[in-house]
């Protein structure tokens, strides 16, 4: 795809803060496009609103300078929920991408990694960064028709990513296809200065990785929030597709039920996100989306000993669940109860789109959306992967199994009713 074409399809959708011209990078390989909560050196990472939270970066976040030097091509910055808090890819403050399945309809994306979503979906890119603290690479990657991988934390470098919430937050790729995700996160992955202490991921040996005889858990429908009917005809059926693959299925009730993570990870968020960025907030408030201000101000009153007790009760919750975890490689669900509704249709008190995905960073669970289908709308459906901690090699297995015999390989939007 040319930069002109970039950009005039990229504009369209809204996909796109900046489309680099020429792109950056010396090598030949794939492109990919990056999320505005990541700096790229020169360029302003604008976090998703009017003020930018730097406006001239020094240099690259470690991420991007990987793939950089991997021989990756990066060709744009791409949308976000204003300071990435919110999961409905909605943004008042400079506007939200279309999602590419719907030319008639201005149906929201997914949040926060919106534009990454929308760039990879419409072809504008190969892959594309987002970045993770209550679903914010899964559910747009779902809404979108899009494969997603959040990895577990320490694996990814975050050096370089602005924070919401630094107890939360992942890095991770979202792409058309479970191999292209693996090969980024493997080109991302291993040590650095600022956290990342785990050893690079190995995407040949997880592709490769026979899933015949692994027993999985399943939530039951009576476990889950309310499910779209077609929704949860897709999930059945793609869990009869995993079962014909020789994968051991079992319908499991976790420890706590699965709703019960939804709220404190949300609470930590809201008393993380106001410490790393109240400062940010109280400045620029009057010309930020104001939900998006109402998000943090929740927790501006969050002390010091509440937010240790919640971290000291988040800790004991991950060795529980990670002991029921222990005979499973994963647990599944569908990523999104919902398909896409009408941008102008979103409910901003309330959050269904992160209603299955929130647990993964609560816990600190690899995960990934792989595309389920489609609803008869035509509107995209994902299947969450969720594995045990920091075993991203049996999610990306998993994702890659369940991808082969999906039927969804090659699906892409009509995207002529946006020019393309």
């Amino acid at each position: 795809m040319s930069i002109d074409q970039r950009r005039r399809l990229g504009g369209r959708l809204h996909a796109f803060t900046q489309v680099f011209d020429p792109p950056l990078g010396a090598g030949s390989g794939p492109t990919f496009a990056v999320k505005d909560l990541i700096d790229v050196a020169g360029v302003p990472t604008g976090g998703g609103g009017l003020v930018p939270l730097d406006a001239a970066p020094a240099v690259h976040a470690l991420a991007v300078q990987r793939l950089l030097d991997a021989g990756y091509v990066a060709v744009g910055k791409t949308h976000t929920v204003e300071l990435a808090f919110g999961g409905w890819g909605t943004n008042r403050s400079v506007g939200a991408p279309c999602n590419p399945w719907d030319a008639a309809v201005h149906r929201a994306p997914g949040g926060s990694s919106s534009g990454s979503a929308v760039a990879v979906a419409a072809g504008l890119c190969d892959v594309a960064l987002g970045t993770d603290t209550g679903g914010s690479i899964r559910i747009p990657a779902a809404a979108c028709g899009v494969v997603g991988l959040k990895p577990g934390r320490g694996l990814a470098p975050t050096q370089g990513v602005h924070d919401l919430a630094p107890s939360l937050d992942t890095l991770g790729p979202l792409a058309r296809s479970v191999a292209d995700a693996a090969w980024v996160l493997e080109v991302i992955s291993g040590p650095d200065v600022a956290g990342a202490a785990r050893p690079r991921f190995d995407a040949a040996a997880a592709l490769a990785s026979d899933v015949r005889g692994w027993k999985i858990a399943v939530l039951a429908m009576e476990d889950m929030p309310a499910i779209d009917p077609q929704v949860a005809a897709l999930y059945g059926a793609a869990i009869g597709k995993l079962a014909d693959l020789g994968v051991e299925i079992e319908t499991a009730r976790t420890p706590r039920p699965f709703a019960d993570y939804f709220i404190p990870n949300g609470w930590l968020m809201a008393a993380e996100g106001w410490r790393a960025r109240g400062a940010h907030i109280a400045a620029n408030g009057e010309v930020m989306d104001r939900w998006v201000v109402k998000r943090f101000e929740a927790g501006r009153d969050a002390t010091d000993a509440q937010l240790a007790q919640a971290l000291a009760r988040r800790a004991a919750d991950q060795r529980e669940f990670q002991d029921w975890m222990a005979p499973y490689a994963a647990l599944l669900s569908p990523t999104l109860p919902i398909p896409p509704p009408p941008i102008d249709d979103v409910d901003e008190t309330a959050s269904p789109f992160s209603a299955m995905t929130r647990a993964g960073n609560y816990l600190d669970l690899p995960a990934a959306s792989v595309p389920m289908g489609l609803t008869d709308a035509g509107l995209p459906a994902g299947l969450q992967i969720m594995g045990r901690m920091a075993d991203e090699t049996s999610v990306v297995a998993l994702a890659a199994a369940f991808e082969a015999v999906s039927g969804w390989s090659g699906r892409r939007p009509d995207l002529a009713g946006f020019g393309g």
